[in-house]
């Protein structure tokens, strides 16, 4: 039995290796498109999507147990996906200034195709005002690194710079509510209580 992780974020890989799971890494085969259609829900989509991952690939190797997870952003109601380009980060970069971002991520555990466990969690994040120079010049440094990120930033980085203010667990704001999969595995067996 391995614990897999259907994810292609180097992210996700890093929070899970620096808290010493052992994990293999395999993409999901998800249409997110389809699904982002029907949900107008942060928290709903993000459980669904992260369940989604997880089950597509869990199909695939049934006897191991695999993690999906996704995380959403909205401001004032609307949800954001990743910059499909500089520009569009630009734009949405523009959008969240001086807003508060809600970033919603979930995670879910999924054996034989089916979805086992998922857990939910949001943040709140104070972008502060952005100047029309400090976009260029952090776009500038970052991009083409942020271009998979939803909300255009990464908090280990330089992206950490866009906000007043961050309310809410720092994994979550991460990608993935790493102590709440972690109590999972635990009850599950995977890993050492």
């Amino acid at each position: 039995m391995t614990l897999v992780l259907a994810s292609s974020s180097a992210i996700r890989r890093a929070m899970l290796e620096a808290a010493g799971i052992e994990h293999q890494t395999e993409a999901p085969d998800v249409d997110e498109a389809a699904l982002k259609a029907d949900c107008g829900d942060p928290a709903a989509l993000a459980v669904e999507l992260a369940g989604a991952k997880a089950a597509a690939v869990s199909a695939r190797r049934p006897d191991d147990w695999v993690i999906g997870s996704d995380s959403i952003v909205s401001v004032d109601g609307r949800m954001f996906d990743k910059p499909s380009d500089r520009g569009q980060a630009a734009e949405h970069l523009r959008l969240f200034s001086g807003r508060q971002m809600q970033l919603t991520s979930a995670v879910a555990l999924a054996r034989g195709g089916d979805v086992d466990w998922s857990h939910c969690q949001s943040a709140t994040l104070a972008v502060r005002a952005l100047s029309e120079e400090f976009i260029a010049g952090y776009l500038e440094r970052e991009w083409p690194a942020v271009s998979n990120c939803v909300g255009v930033f990464r908090l280990e980085g330089p992206g950490v710079q866009l906000f007043e203010s961050i309310e809410g667990d720092h994994f979550t704001v991460l990608g993935m509510p790493l102590l709440p999969l972690l109590g999972a595995l635990r009850e599950r067996g995977l890993v050492a209580a």
